[in-house]
């Protein structure tokens, strides 16, 4: 029986030791040089100290009672100090006669510690219970305090100090009771005394939320509110098991030939009921809001709230309704357990997305509606049941119909971003009941505006991607229109000098040649539009037979191009049409840009190797370009320097096409003097799906 005692012991100091050691080294990092954080430093170290001694003690049987004296002393002085030096500096704490209560309290203490030492002749006045009897009064002592300090405070500043009242209350109590057993009857209790390290274990973290709770005690303490939440959890959840067992042994005990049946199937029922109480999100939610109520200065743990809404939201991207994650998010920091979303469309607000809840009948509201002008004007978060009850704090703001109709509805959320109102959310009733304070309103008000960003910036994507669509379209027109503008040109050339030329057999052979031409693209492009551009596949292709085609093509318009191959015949794989457009467009600018200069125009077009590229020079002598322009405007789309008689994508199809066939386009110009336009395209070596014929041979 002493061996297990001496266990039982050595465990309950043992983890008394522990607990103070922990508590202590949380209270030295957010120690910040006051006064009452040091004396409270200095109380949770004298009880680490007397954990330790009343520890080695329990271990060792013939270790020297007078160090347990001491420690018991020093334990006793060190918390009175720190309680009376609260009483001085408590707001509100009305005490006197202090500083001589101190006086006797420690002289008492430095008494028992010096008791052994003593004379026979002093001892054998004292009574023989002489130092429980001190302890015991030591015990009251500080009870007395602890219950001065409570009732002293006025009302509204007791939520700071209740739990190290209640701790140290506890604490004390259990020694007066310690002590008054052993005066009653000359002995301590073996089992009393060992149970006293993890009684006082239990203290612990009621000080140490009182230390969070008084920041004017210079100790930056935090109690992270998870573990809280998870200790709380396995205490409750430890405390039904333990109530169950002992429903069971009595079950077992008077159940008769049936106990150990009906024991089995009462524990079994006891569990599943406890795996679904873990499992209940309004069980989850009641403690939470017990806890943050009863525990902490605030209500949330704003950086755990902010890191799990922001990453909330970086995951939503992955989710198959952005909006919805949105909402749930929301909701989740008040514990609402379903919303809805609306967002504007036009000319209304309308319901977008619904979480764990129905979108109502005619649920529409328009910009000017009452509604939306009070969230736009003021940017509230409107609680409907505090709406109810004193409507005048919400002047101005009438409710639609539909609204009315929602019986769980109970906040309404405004969504703004940049100062305009982009929609609004209504939350229905929380999982647990929560009261609207201002920690919930910044919260949501806050989570709101990043909720509104995100839900900008997810609208502004899904509108550039619609864009993007109708860009891809509209691109394709612009093409179609550019080059049914090149054959209405030619045909105008034509016509212009069909009355003079029209008994010219030359001139009739070039105009059915231009008419040809322009049927057989009028047709390519009818095929373009039925099949789009993708269903195009490269042919083989002359690259100088090409140039040559739209040098003689372009002839017809001054001044006419002069042609030059120095690469011999190149094959390469292309889309003729849209390589002869793209090169076509270089020749045709080049000619224009030779008109609004008075000197002869000259444009020349010259074809050269560069080792497995081919390069393409087309130069002229015409106005140039401004180097900004060249930057700047020369290959943007829909850029034009050509009034109405231009479309601005001349350029920019020529350059991207190359670009396609991985090549590249160059531009050299000088105002008043000329430019020069560098087709780069790389040729494909023998035996790729293009091939070479160098200069002269198979000639």
């Amino acid at each position: 029986m002493k061996d297990a005692v001496f266990s039982i012991g050595v465990a309950s100091y043992a983890a008394g030791l522990i607990a103070f050691l922990a508590l202590l080294a949380v209270l030295l990092t957010g120690w910040r040089g006051r006064l009452q954080g040091g004396l409270l430093v200095l109380a949770v170290s004298g009880s680490a100290l007397w954990a330790l001694v009343l520890l080695l003690g329990a271990a060792f049987p013939g270790f020297p009672p007078w160090l347990l004296q001491v420690a018991e002393s020093l334990r006793f002085s060190a918390w009175f100090a720190f309680l009376a030096g609260l009483i001085r500096g408590r707001d509100g704490v009305h005490f006197s006669g202090g500083r001589l209560l101190q006086v006797l309290f420690h002289g008492l203490a430095l008494g028992l510690v010096l008791l052994p030492w003593l004379p026979a002749v002093l001892t054998s006045l004292l009574p023989s219970k002489s130092l429980y009897i001190g302890y015991l009064l030591l015990a009251v002592l500080s009870l007395w305090v602890v219950e001065n300090l409570f009732r002293n405070v006025r009302s509204e500043a007791r939520w700071g100090i209740k739990y190290l009242c209640i701790g140290l209350g506890g604490m004390f109590a259990y020694d007066f009771f310690l002590y008054s057993h052993a005066v009653l009857f000359g002995v301590l209790d073996a089992m009393f005394w060992d149970a006293r390290g993890a009684v006082n274990a239990l203290v612990v973290p009621l000080i140490a939320v009182a230390a969070a709770r008084n920041p004017d005690w210079s100790l930056d303490v935090f109690v992270s509110r998870r573990m809280v939440f998870h200790m709380a959890s396995l205490s409750g959840a430890g405390a039904y098991l333990l109530l169950m067992a002992a429903a069971g042994y009595y079950i077992r005990v008077f159940g008769g030939e049936w106990g150990g049946v009906l024991q089995i199937l009462f524990l079994f029922a006891a569990l599943l009921l406890l795996v679904a109480l873990f499992f209940s999100g309004h069980l989850r939610a009641r403690l939470k809001v017990f806890l943050s109520k009863h525990f902490f200065n605030y209500r949330y743990d704003y950086r755990e709230e902010w890191l799990n809404f922001t990453r909330t939201l970086a995951g939503c991207r992955r989710e198959s309704d952005p909006r919805v994650c949105v909402l749930a998010a929301v909701a989740r920091i008040v514990d609402a357990g379903a919303g809805i979303l609306w967002l504007r469309r036009d000319d209304r607000y309308v319901p977008i997305a619904h979480w764990n809840a129905s979108i109502p009948v005619q649920a529409e509201e328009p910009p000017d509606g009452p509604l939306a002008l009070f969230l736009a004007e003021k940017g509230w978060v409107v609680d409907l049941r505090e709406l109810a009850q004193s409507p005048e704090r919400y002047s101005g703001l009438g409710l639609p119909e539909w609204l009315k109709q929602q019986d769980a509805a109970w906040l309404v959320v405004p969504l703004l971003d940049a100062g305009e109102l982009l929609g609004f959310m209504v939350l229905l009733e929380p999982l647990a009941p929560l009261e609207i304070d201002w920690e919930v309103l910044d919260l949501l008000k806050t989570a709101a505006v990043q909720a509104a960003s995100y839900l900008g910036q997810l609208e502004a994507l899904e509108a550039l991607a619609e864009a993007r669509q109708f860009e891809g379209f509209n691109r394709l027109s612009a093409f179609i229109m550019h080059d049914l503008k090149n054959i209405i040109a030619q045909q105008s050339i034509i016509v212009r000098n069909a009355a003079r030329h029209r008994q010219n057999p030359a001139f009739i052979d070039d105009a059915l040649g231009i008419m040809e031409h322009s049927v057989a693209k009028m047709s390519r492009l009818l095929e373009l539009l039925r099949s789009g551009p993708g269903d195009v596949r490269p042919t083989e292709l002359d690259l100088g037979r090409l140039l040559e085609e739209i040098v003689e093509e372009r002839s017809v318009e001054a001044p006419a191009p002069a042609f030059s191959n120095e690469a011999g015949s190149v094959l390469l794989y292309a889309d003729r049409d849209r390589l002869r457009a793209a090169l076509r467009n270089l020749v045709h600018n080049a000619q224009q840009a030779t008109h609004s200069v008075d000197r002869e125009g000259r444009v020349t077009v010259r074809m050269e190797r560069e080792g497995e590229s081919v390069r393409i020079l087309v130069e002229d002598n015409g106005c140039g370009m401004e180097e900004s322009f060249i930057r700047d405007r020369l290959f943007r789309p829909f850029d034009t320097t050509k009034g109405d008689t231009g479309m601005g994508i001349g350029a920019y199809e020529s350059r991207a096409y190359v670009r396609s066939l991985g090549g590249d386009v160059q531009v050299w110009s000088q105002p008043g003097k000329g430019s020069r336009f560098e087709v780069l395209l790389p040729v494909p070596e023998m035996g790729d799906n293009a091939s070479v014929v160098e200069k002269g041979e198979g000639a």
